[in-house]
């Protein structure tokens, strides 16, 4: 039985969706929904011909991160979530947060806002449900 579904969420149409299907899911099978949205921090680049404070940079990368998450919880209505933002790599945060979590199914959008990177290398929902400790559920 599901009791802990995990949802990355990066604010792409396919995490919106996945999002919907995980509160269809959680209503369901009454589980709890914990939603994990990635900071991919910015560490400065030497190449740049300007300065570049990356500590502002990242602190505007956590608002952002924030305002996913307030949406998660607004969509999700009155479903039992916990929502997380971590720093990392999409994939590895993801697999590990199902695995701290103890999750029993991910949810994931197939494509996010990765775009170009995912192109070289390879799909996160590809590398999530190659790794994850659990079910996963790719959602187009």
């Amino acid at each position: 039985m599901m009791k802990n579904i995990l949802v990355p969420v990066d604010g792409s149409e396919g995490g919106w969706k996945a999002l919907s299907v995980a509160k269809e899911l959680a209503e369901k099978f009454q589980a709890k929904v914990t939603v994990v949205t990635v900071v991919q921090v910015f560490a400065g680049a030497s190449i740049m011909p300007i300065p570049v404070e990356s500590g502002k940079i990242n602190a505007e990368l956590q608002n952002i991160a924030n305002t996913v998450l307030d949406g998660a919880k607004e969509h999700l209505g009155g479903v039992e979530a916990e929502l997380v933002s971590a720093p990392g790599r999409p994939s590895k945060v993801i697999v590990n947060t199902a695995k701290e979590r103890k999750a029993d199914l991910v949810v994931i959008g197939s494509r996010g806002l990765s775009g170009i990177a995912e192109f070289f290398l390879g799909s996160v929902s590809s590398e999530v449900a190659q790794l994850s400790p659990c079910s996963v559920l790719i959602v187009k």
